[in-house]
Parts: C-alpha cells; sequence; structure tokens
C-alpha cells in the first residue's frame, strides 16, 4: 500500500463518526533533520536550525486523509528539530475507537546523597576553578586548565585532610576510615563501606542528606486492541490488507550498501478523530514507532472460517512508543478547547 487508504469497519464516515486514524510515515533521523549532525536541530557546523514540526491544531484539509502540518512554523520552543518530523507519507489505516482507551505519562526521580565532607570539597574547587588564568598566556610555558584543576584538587584534598586530622575531630575520624574500609576490601573484594565501620563501632552513619532529585524525562507506551470481524469479502480484504500493512512497516529496512546497514522502519501519526476533524476532548500522540503486534485468528476461541478460508473472528493488538518524551511547552501548541493535550 502507497499513499492509500484502509479501514475497518468498511462503511462511510460521518461527521459524528469518532475512530482512530494511523498515518504511516517514513521515517526522518535526527541526523537527516540537522544536515548530518548527530544531534537532533543542530547543523554540521555546530549552529542551531530551525525547521518545521507537526502542527497538531491543523487538522484534515478537505478531501486530504494526511494530517497536515505548519512550514511556517519553528521547531518546538526548546530550539531543537522535533523528531515528529515528516517527510513521505505511506499510507492511512482508519480504526475503530479501541475498548481500552487510557493514557498515562510519568517522569524519573532518584534518590540523590551528598554528604558534607563532599560537599565542602566540591564547593572549594569549584569556586577556585574559575578563577585559573589562561594557558594561552605563556605559549605553553603553562600548565593547561585540566593540569591546573588536577594540581589544585590534588591540594585542596591534602590540605582538607591534614586540616581535619591535625584537628583530631569527627571529621578526621570520618576520612581515616574510609580509607581503612577501602584498604580492607582489596585482598578479597570485601564490601565493607564507611558507615558500615560507623554503624558497627557506634551506631551512627554520616549525614548523607538524602533528597529526591529529578533523573529526567520518560518515554509513552500504549497498547490497542481491535476485534475484527468481517461482514463481507470487502471488509475480508480490508482486513488483509491492513494486518499485511502493519506487518510490513515496523519490520526493519534492508539499505542498498550491500546489506551491511539496517534502515528504521516506518513511523506512526496517531489521531484520534471525529469526523474530519480532531477529536475535541481525547488526548493527542507524538510521532510513534509500532514496537509490537499481534494477530489472533481464532477471536472466539475456536477456529472458525468463511468458504474462502477467511477466519470469522479475530483479535489485532498493537504496541506503540513515542519517539521522544512529553515536555511542558509542548501543551502550549494545543488549546484546552481542543482537548486534554498529550
Amino acid at each position: 500500500m502507497t499513499s492509500g487508504v484502509l479501514r475497518y469497519p468498511y462503511e462511510a464516515l460521518t461527521d459524528e463518526t469518532d475512530y482512530l486514524q494511523i498515518d504511516i510515515r517514513e521515517y526522518n533521523s535526527p541526523g537527516t533533520l540537522s544536515d548530518g549532525g548527530l544531534v537532533s536541530g543542530r547543523n554540521s557546523d555546530g549552529t542551531t536550525r530551525r525547521g518545521t514540526t507537526f502542527n497538531p491544531t491543523g487538522g484534515v484539509k478537505t478531501g486530504d486523509l494526511f494530517t497536515t502540518f505548519d512550514p511556517n512554523k519553528g521547531a518546538k520552543s526548546l530550539g531543537d528539530i522535533s523528531k515528529t518530523n515528516f517527510k513521505k507519507a505511506q499510507g492511512t489505516i482508519l480504526l475503530p475507537m479501541p475498548s481500552n482507551i487510557q493514557d498515562s505519562n510519568s517522569v524519573s526521580f532518584s534518590q540523590g546523597n551528598l554528604d558534607g565532607i563532599t560537599s565542602q570539597i566540591y564547593d572549594d574547587i569549584s569556586v577556585q576553578t574559575f578563577n585559573l588564568p589562561n594557558s594561552s598566556q605563556g605559549q605553553g610555558q603553562t600548565p593547561t586548565p585540566m593540569q591546573q584543576l588536577m594540581s589544585l584538587l590534588t591540594e585542596k584534598v591534602s590540605q582538607l585532610g591534614n586540616t581535619f586530622y591535625n584537628q583530631g575531630d569527627d571529621i578526621g575520624n570520618i576520612i581515616a576510615k574510609n580509607l581503612f574500609a577501602q584498604a580492607a576490601n582489596i585482598p578479597i573484594g570485601g564490601s565493607l563501606t564507611r558507615d558500615d565501620v560507623f554503624a558497627r563501632e557506634s551506631g551512627s552513619i554520616l549525614n548523607q542528606n538524602v533528597e529526591l532529585l529529578f533523573n529526567g524525562a520518560t518515554i509513552r507506551s500504549f497498547k490497542f486492541s481491535f476485534k475484527m470481524t468481517p461482514r463481507n469479502n470487502k471488509e475480508a480484504e480490508q482486513i488483509k490488507f491492513i494486518i499485511n500493512t502493519f506487518k510490513r512497516q515496523m519490520a526493519a529496512k534492508l539499505s542498498t550498501d550491500e546489506d551491511l546497514f539496517l534502515k528504521t522502519p516506518s513511523v506512526f501519526d496517531l489521531t484520534y478523530k471525529r469526523g474530519a476533524s480532531k477529536h475535541p476532548f481525547l488526548h493527542t500522540f507524538k510521532q510513534c514507532v509500532l514496537t509490537d503486534m499481534s494477530v489472533n485468528y481464532t477471536g472466539e476461541g475456536v477456529y472458525s472460517v468463511y468458504n474462502d478460508s477467511t477466519p470469522v473472528s479475530m483479535v489485532l493488538e498493537l504496541g506503540f512508543k513515542e519517539l521522544e518524551p512529553i515536555y511542558s511547552q509542548d501543551y502550549n501548541e494545543i488549546p484546552i478547547e481542543q482537548g486534554v493535550g498529550y
């Protein structure tokens, strides 16, 4: 199927019909979008490049089954060219609303620890590092910034160690016990830690100033299930083409360079629709890849076929995953009147 339209059920769509539209696109790599650069949104010379990005408010033009985009709009507000760019339509598949419609998003947080000694050393080193002289002023005679930084680090640790140890306070004891514990682990690769030593000796450990820290964004995934029961030969043919198209488009592609490389499979634009317009309530998708699919050709639990051997009932399972995380700025593109956003 090339730039065609497949649909199930095979019946006319009205302005009141709710359905899921899946547009198949040729994948654009970040390097392609950035003139060979490895970072999306950057040219090969390192400059920022502006480009087109998917416009979720564009809807569908009259007589056009492919989602439109705005060529005059710059890249996302983060300054990067979005991976949701596309260049060549591969076709469209229209499916009924799935039985289980839901969306979820999450961000990753992790526990962060920072003890007082490490914090003090970092503060002293970072403050003095910014004041290092420029190594270009001696034409090779002045140590490089990295050499100066390593020298400064060694000097600062030595100073702090001597100061703490001469004071005879708890900090000197902490440094000594930490070195003792590491030395004890060397012979047989033990797992003794500084805090283990203090917990066993005095029932106390070093305050780690535990805090929950942001660790990054996550990628959303979606699962869909469609039960297909062909009512005539035309619907049976459409179901066969739909299954074949998903299998074909999700498969990796061989390159022409003597099969040395594999090319990325097609990507998919998913849109909940109501008639010719985007659904006014349900969530929006970023561009997705089809990571897994399965077909159960015995949808009723028994083998049953028509005279031409077409199964009476089939269940199509699709698993999609978005290409990039959801960012706060993305919600600026979708007014609340046009749905709940991503």
